[in-house]
C-alpha cells in the first residue's frame, strides 16, 4: 500500500519516537529499515517501500529541508530567479548514503520473493515545494514560476532530473528491485503543462536510468492526470502506472492497460470507513481490472487513523479473490 510504513501502525510510531525528527528517521538506516519490514512482517505484503521521502533530494542539493508537527515539510522558498541560481547543480550523494544503507539492510533481511521498491518525487511535484517552501492547496507558486519565468523554473526541474538519475541508480545498485516515480501535483497541470513539466521530465528519467540499466522496471504515478494518463505512459516509457480512485475505469482498462500494468485503486477513506462499503469498494477495483495486469494498491497513501482491522478485511478479500 502507498505509505504502507506510517502512523496507523503502533509500531512505526515506537521507533518515530525514538528517532526525534523525522528526517532522522529518514537517514538513520537501522530505523528506516526496521519502519520498512513492519508492515511486511504484520501483512506480509507482496513488496516493500523503502521508508524515506521525496524531499532528500532537495536536501542534498543543499536546502534547508525540515519537517514541522502538524505543517508538514519546510524549505526555504526558491521563488525569484535570482534564488534559483543559487541552488547546486549537483547533489551531495554522501548525503543520502543512509538511504542507500537501509536498502541494502532491508534487501538483507527482506524474503527474495518479496520485491524492494526504491522511489523518488517527480521533478514537477519536488520543485512545487521547493519554488513555494511548504505545499499549498493547488501548488499556485509553482504553476506561476513555470508561466511567467519559465527558464528559471526550467533550471530547477533539470537539477532535478539529473539528481534523481543518479539517486535511482544508486538505489537500484543497494538493491531495490523496482522503481516508482511519485508525481503527486501532476493533476493541478493543463495539458500544456503536464505534457512539458510532469511527462517530459519523468521521461528523462526514466530514459537516464535505462541508459545504465536497460531492463529497470519503472512505475509511474501522475496523481489525478485522468484522460492525460495514456500519453503520459505512451511518452514516458514507464512499466506501470499508478492510477487514483477516481481515474475512469474504461479508460484505463482500454487505453492504459492494454500497454502497461496498473497499480491502485482504492480510495483510502473507504479503508477508514470498513464494512460493508470496504467490500464494495475492493470488488469494484478487482471487477474492473482484475482481468489484466493489476498490482491491487490504493490510489494514494493511507491515512493515519486507518483502522488496522480495516486493512486486514481489505487483505482477507483481495487474496480471497486470487485463490
Amino acid at each position: 500500500m502507498m505509505r504502507q510504513a506510517g502512523r496507523y501502525l503502533p509500531e512505526y510510531r515506537e521507533v518515530r519516537a525514538k528517532a526525534g525528527g523525522f528526517l532522522d528517521l529518514c537517514f538513520t538506516p537501522e530505523f528506516a529499515a526496521e519502519v520498512t519490514l513492519q508492515p511486511i512482517r504484520r501483512f506480509n505484503f507482496d513488496a516493500a517501500i523503502i521508508f524515506s521521502d521525496i524531499l532528500v533530494i532537495p536536501y542534498a542539493l543543499g536546502r534547508s529541508v525540515r519537517f514541522e508537527v502538524g505543517e508538514g515539510p519546510r524549505l526555504d522558498p526558491l521563488d525569484t530567479p535570482e534564488k534559483v541560481e543559487t541552488l547546486a547543480a549537483k547533489a551531495d550523494f554522501g548525503m543520502l548514503e543512509p538511504v542507500y544503507e537501509a536498502l541494502r539492510r532491508v534487501r538483507r533481511e527482506l524474503d527474495p520473493k518479496i520485491a524492494l521498491i526504491g522511489f523518488c518525487g517527480a521533478p514537477w511535484t519536488v520543485a512545487t515545494y521547493m519554488v513555494a517552501g511548504h505545499g499549498t492547496p493547488d501548488q499556485a507558486p509553482a504553476r506561476m514560476m513555470a508561466y511567467s519565468q519559465p527558464a528559471a523554473f526550467a533550471k530547477i526541474i533539470d537539477a532535478l532530473v539529473e539528481n534523481s538519475v543518479q539517486y535511482l541508480l544508486g538505489q537500484l545498485a543497494a538493491g531495490a528491485d523496482v522503481l516508482q516515480i511519485f508525481d503527486t501535483w501532476a493533476g493541478v497541470l493543463p495539458p500544456r503543462e503536464f505534457a512539458r513539466w510532469s511527462v517530459e521530465p519523468t521521461r528523462r528519467i526514466v530514459a537516464g536510468v535505462r541508459a545504465k540499466v536497460p531492463d529497470a522496471k519503472i512505475v509511474g504515478f501522475p496523481r489525478g492526470a485522468g484522460a492525460l494518463l495514456p500519453g503520459y505512459v505512451e511518452a514516458t516509457g514507464v512499466d506501470a502506472v499508478s492510477i487514483d480512485w477516481a481515474a475512469e475505469p474504461s479508460l484505463i482498462r482500454e487505453c492504459v492497460q492494454t500497454k502497461v500494468a496498473v497499480q491502485g485503486n482504492l480510495d483510502p477513506l473507504v479503508l477508514i470507513a470498513g464494512g460493508a462499503a470496504l467490500d464494495a469498494a475492493v470488488d469494484d477495483v478487482l471487477a474492473n481490472y482484475a482481468k489484466g495486469r493489476l498490482i491491487f494498491n490504493l490510489g494514494h497513501g493511507i491515512q493515519p487513523e486507518t483502522p488496522i482491522a480495516h486493512v486486514e478485511q481489505m487483505l482477507t478479500r483481495v487474496r480471497a479473490f486470487k485463490e
